[in-house]
């Protein structure tokens, strides 16, 4: 008798709490993508380069990591060396952030 009510309790239980119930799901934050070597290259194209004030305007398609669509705009450069690898009209690949409330070109090649 004591095996049977064992075994009733045992299949209630099973019933109420399947196995899956207490399983444990690991949902982990995304990666922080704040840097410009793990960040998406934007396809753009060179319209003026201003060594002078250090800036680059690029004529781009859409910059995912900055949810802004394409268009042509003036971008600061991190790295004043960058404007010397580029003339007017190269298609170029870059990365860029807002940094202190301005728009950085943070990684910059010329498209293949």
């Amino acid at each position: 008798m004591m095996s049977k009510t064992a075994a009733a309790v045992v299949l209630s239980l099973s019933i109420l709490f399947p196995p899956g119930a207490f399983a444990v799901e690991a949902h982990h934050p995304p990666a922080a993508n704040a840097t410009a070597a793990d960040a998406e290259l934007a396809d753009g194209e060179v319209r003026k380069v201003d060594k002078d004030a250090k800036k680059i305007t690029i004529r781009h398609g859409p910059l995912k990591s900055l949810d802004m669509p394409a268009m042509t705009m003036v971008f600061q450069v991190k790295d004043p060396a960058m404007l010397d690898q580029v003339k007017v009209g190269d298609r170029i690949r870059f990365s860029a952030e807002k940094a202190g409330g301005a728009y950085t070109v943070n990684a910059l090649e010329l498209a293949k």
